[in-house]
């Protein structure tokens, strides 16, 4: 063998390498490696309060708590009880209002006017 094909074999091979630590990040980050774990602890939703402080809804088992959390510390603001099945039928699904695409086409319909 050559040299040439020795430098392209230790690439290829280092190729190889890379792409399965990479690989492996990326599982290991995304959580694919626990399938079968339930999550006890779920984030319902979290408000910025500027800088580096939140609000946020973490729902633990049955119970519902609000917490302050900065930097230093997290606080038990409030405990809300466990939501029931007809609670999250009176709520609106999509709050957040109108998507992009009909801010998008109000924007263009008065910029034709």
């Amino acid at each position: 063998m050559d040299e040439v094909s020795v430098l392209r074999l230790l690439a290829s091979l280092a190729l190889i390498v890379a792409l399965i630590l990479a690989g492996a990040w990326l599982t290991r980050r995304a959580g694919w490696l626990r399938p079968g774990m339930p999550q006890t602890v779920k984030i319902i939703g979290s408000q910025s309060l500027g800088g580096r402080a939140y609000v946020a809804v973490v729902q633990v088992e049955d119970a519902r708590l609000v917490l302050g959390i900065t930097a230093q510390n997290i606080s038990l603001l409030h405990t809300l009880p466990p939501r029931q099945a007809s609670d999250m039928l009176d709520e609106p699904t999509n709050v957040s209002g109108p998507g992009f695409a009909a801010s998008l086409k109000q924007v263009l319909a008065r910029r034709a006017m």
